[in-house]
């Protein structure tokens, strides 16, 4: 079997992040939703395999709807509106779960070489959560602009360990640029990726797949730009905070058999 090493770094990063926390990063179960109902969004039935390639031409996704990452309410309220949007469309078959985001960046940059650890450390990404509501654990997926990826597997809200950062499903990730990456002095226009997540590791210990399982859902940005006055933080679905583990905000996913 394949020893995957956490590098010292990423273990310190870790650490500092459960025992302080940060803006998108508190200790799990610190918050909560605002008492409304979680909002739903659908992944439409793939009839043929997506192409990971990050151009999203598939035809699945001229069919898929289309979802706005926002700013949390808090940050609404406490700042300026949001200034390079997001949007991301879901789909799924019995393969694997597919997501495909679309997002307007002045300033496309991560500056990680090596898959795995927080990548969000490091630049542009994007976090797929993905939550079976009927057991305790989660999942913390990324791409990035650069074709990075990482896995974090959480067994539960109050369980967040190093080993919870390590190699735990592999993804298959494309992203394409629409400038140059990692060049400040330019303007960058966006970058479009795709992520499969293999339903075999998904429902490995025992979770259900298709039309009527629960799955809950979270989409989650980080965009660092020199042309922006801070990084911004935005998410689908609407967070009452910027907090990314605010499981019982997460959307209700529904896996539909059209």
């Amino acid at each position: 079997m394949q020893t995957w090493r956490i590098p010292d770094r990423t273990l310190l990063a870790l650490a500092a992040l459960v025992a302080a926390g940060c803006a998108t990063h508190p200790p799990a179960g610190s918050g909560g939703a605002d008492g409304a109902a979680p909002p739903e969004v659908t992944a439409v039935h793939a009839r043929a395999p997506v192409t990971i390639d990050g151009v999203l031409d598939d035809a699945v996704w001229r069919d898929a709807p289309v979802y706005t990452l926002t700013l949390s309410r808090a940050a609404s309220a406490a700042g300026p509106a949001l200034q390079e949007q997001g949007r991301v469309r879901f789909a799924w078959d019995a393969t694997n779960f597919y997501m495909a985001v679309d997002f307007d960046d002045s300033d496309a940059v991560n500056e990680s070489d090596a898959d795995g650890g927080l990548l969000f450390n490091t630049g542009d990404l994007a976090e797929l959560f993905l939550w079976p509501e009927e057991h305790t654990w989660y999942w913390e997926l990324y791409v990035t602009p650069n074709n990075l990826q990482s896995a974090l597997f959480f067994p539960g809200p109050g369980r967040r360990l190093p080993s919870c950062v390590g190699k735990h499903l592999t993804t298959v990730i494309a992203a394409k640029v629409r400038g140059t990456l990692n060049d400040w002095s330019d303007r960058d226009r966006g970058w479009t990726a795709e992520m499969a997540v293999p339903v075999k590791a998904l429902t490995a210990r025992g979770e259900a797949w298709g039309p009527g399982s629960k799955w809950r859902l979270l989409v989650g940005r980080y965009n660092y730009s020199v042309h922006l006055p801070v990084p911004e933080l935005s998410a689908l679905p609407t967070l009452p905070k910027t907090d990314y583990h605010l499981r019982d905000s997460y959307a209700r996913l529904v896996l539909a058999d059209n």
